[in-house]
C-alpha cells in the first residue's frame, strides 16, 4: 500500500463526465505464478475484472476523505495461484492498509465457493483449488465483513442454482470469511495509529471562499512562493479546502502558519514576528503574517539600525481605516519576543492646546495685539494734518510741482 497526496488521484474520464478516485487497486497476474512462461505485457481483461472485484470488496470500508484525506494505492502481486487469487487480494490488500496505517472501518476478508452438482444431489465447496474451479459448476465470490457482505460475483457453468444451494453457499462463505479474519486478526488486529515514516503528513484547514485568491495571489504567485520556501505541498479546492502535505512535519506547519498569516486579520495590542523587507529614511516596513505589510517609524526602534531580511517582533499599534498598520518594536523585546513596558511619556494631546485669544500681549503690558487695543493716539484723533502737536516741516522754497494739488500749493 502507497500513500500520497492529491496529486496522485487517478483521472477518470468516462461516460458520466470527468471525475477523480482517490482509491486504486492494481492486480497482477504474471505467468510464472502457475508455473509459465510468457510475456509480461499491459493488463489483460481478466487483471482487470479481478481488480475490479477486489476495489469493490475493500471500498466500502475505507474512511471519509475528512478522516482520511490520503490517496489510497494498493498493489497485488500474485507469486503463486492455486485458488482464488482475487479473494487473497481482499484479505492482502485489507491487511496491507491496515499496516499502513489507514483506518478502515472493519477488517474485510473474502472466499470462493464451489459446487458439484449432480441430478438433485449437490455439494458446495469452499475455498476451492485450482482443478475444483475447472471441473466444478460454480465460482461463487464473497467478501465482506464480520458485519455482513460488501462484494459478491458468481459464474456458473449450469443454467440456473436453486435457492437451497444459494443459501447453502451462503451460509458455509459466512463461516469460511469468519475463520479468515480470525487468522487475520491474529497477524494485526487493528490499524497501526502511526503512518511509516516515509509517508506524507497531510493537514487539511478550511478558509473562506473570498480569501483564496489572496493565497494564491496574482498568476500563483503566492501560493509558488509558500511551496518553495516552505517545501511542502499545497492544494486549494473550490470551497476553500486546503491540503498541506509533506514527510517534514516543520515543513507543514511553516506552511500552515504562513496561510493562517495570510487569512486572519491583525489584532492592535497583538505582538508578531516579521521580517525587514524594505528600509527608507523614515523607518522600515515589517512583513508579518504572511502577507501583511506594516510601518516601523524611527521613532517606534530602540535600535535604528535594521537590515533587509533580519527576523523582528513588532506590535501593532493601530490599523487606520485605508487598511495601512502602524508597528512598534520599541515595545517588544527582540529576543524573546515579550512585551516591555512603554517608559516614553505620552505626547500632549493636540485638542489641549490653548486657544489663539488666550495667549496674552505678545509685545508686553504697552499695548499688544491681543485683546482690546484701545485708541491708537488717545481719544478722537480728527484729520491728520491737524493732529497731534507736531511740528509741520517746512516746504522747500520754489515754484511746487504741476502735479500737486491746489491746496497744497497755496501758502494760507
Amino acid at each position: 500500500t502507497t500513500l500520497g497526496t492529491k496529486e496522485s488521484e487517478q483521472m477518470i474520464d468516462g461516460l458520466e463526465g470527468l471525475r477523480y478516485e482517490s482509491f486504486m487497486l492494481h492486480y497482477n497476474f504474471p505467468p510464472y505464478s502457475v508455473g509459465e512462461v510468457g510475456r509480461f505485457g499491459a493488463p489483460g481483461r481478466r487483471e482487470v475484472g479481478h481488480g475490479k472485484l477486489a476495489w469493490r470488496a475493500l471500498h466500502p470500508v475505507l474512511p471519509s476523505k475528512d478522516e482520511f484525506p490520503y490517496t489510497i494505492r494498493v498493489l497485488s502481486d500474485i507469486t503463486e495461484s492455486n485458488g482464488s487469487s482475487s479473494m487473497a487480494t481482499v484479505c492482502g490488500g485489507c491487511l496491507s492498509m491496515m499496516d499502513a496505517g489507514v483506518p478502515v472501518k472493519r477488517p474485510v476478508s473474502g472466499i470462493a465457493m464451489g459446487l458439484i452438482l449432480e441430478g438433485k444431489n449437490f455439494a458446495v465447496l469452499s475455498d476451492i483449488l485450482g482443478d475444483e474451479d475447472h471441473l466444478g459448476d460454480m465460482d461463487f465470490k464473497v467478501a465482506g465483513t464480520s458485519e455482513g457482505i460488501t462484494t459478491m460475483q458468481m459464474d456458473i457453468k449450469v443454467a440456473g442454482i436453486t435457492r437451497e444451494i444459494f443459501e447453502v453457499a451462503l451460509r458455509q462463505a459466512s463461516e469460511g470469511r469468519a475463520h479468515i479474519l480470525g487468522e487475520m486478526t491474529k497477524a494485526l488486529g487493528e490499524s497501526r495509529t502511526e503512518l511509516s515514516a516515509h509517508a506524507p503528513r497531510i493537514e487539511t484547514l478550511q478558509i473562506d471562499k473570498s480569501k483564496i485568491r489572496d493565497i494564491i495571489g496574482t498568476g500563483g504567485k503566492v501560493i509558488r512562493e509558500i511551496v518553495a520556501t516552505t517545501g511542502a505541498k499545497v492544494d486549494i479546492d473550490d470551497e476553500g479546502l486546503i491540503k498541506i502535505s509533506s514527510s517534514d512535519l516543520t515543513q507543514i506547519e511553516a506552511a500552515r502558519q504562513w496561510i493562517l498569516g495570510i487569512v486572519e486579520e491583525a489584532e492592535p495590542g497583538k505582538i508578531y514576528k516579521g521580517k525587514v523587507v524594505n528600509i527608507v529614511d523614515f523607518g522600515a516596513f515589517v512583513n508579518f503574517m504572511g502577507g501583511k505589510d506594516g510601518l516601523v517609524h524611527v521613532s517606534e526602534m530602540k535600535n535604528d539600525v535594521v537590515k533587509e531580511g533580519q527576523d523582528v517582533y513588532v506590535k501593532v499599534l493601530e490599523i487606520d481605516q485605508r487598511g495601512k498598520v502602524r508597528l512598534s518594536m520599541r515595545v517588544v523585546d527582540q529576543e524573546t519576543g515579550a512585551e516591555l513596558e512603554d517608559t516614553r511619556p505620552p505626547r500632549e494631546p493636540k485638542g489641549d492646546r490653548p486657544d489663539r485669544g488666550d495667549r496674552g500681549d505678545r509685545r508686553g503690558p504697552g499695548g499688544g495685539r491681543g485683546g482690546d487695543r484701545g485708541p491708537r493716539g488717545g481719544g478722537d484723533r480728527g484729520p491728520r494734518r491737524e493732529g497731534g502737536d507736531r511740528p509741520r516741516r517746512d516746504r522747500e522754497d520754489g515754484p511746487a510741482p504741476d502735479h500737486m494739488p491746489a491746496f497744497l500749493k497755496s501758502d494760507d
